[in-house]
């Protein structure tokens, strides 16, 4: 027997030497707009670029990376 389940989203950030982890505030946003709900806790997240998922763990896992101070 097969059994399905769906992953649960986890979105990822580094503030400064700290990665941080957050929820999925609703399974229905896109990952687009999980980062602006999350952008006005976290300003770091208004600049910031959205890569993934990648599942690991038994969770897809998105991540969002500032761009902030780079240079390319």
């Amino acid at each position: 027997m097969l059994i399905a389940n769906e992953l649960r989203r986890v979105f990822l950030f580094k503030d400064k030497e700290t990665e941080v982890r957050l929820p999925d505030p609703n399974s229905n946003y896109s990952p687009e707009t999980v980062m602006d709900f999350y952008a006005a806790t976290y300003d770091i997240l208004t600049t910031a670029k959205l890569t993934g998922p990648v599942i690991k763990n038994d969770e897809m896992q998105y991540r969002f990376e500032s761009v902030v101070g780079t240079k390319g």
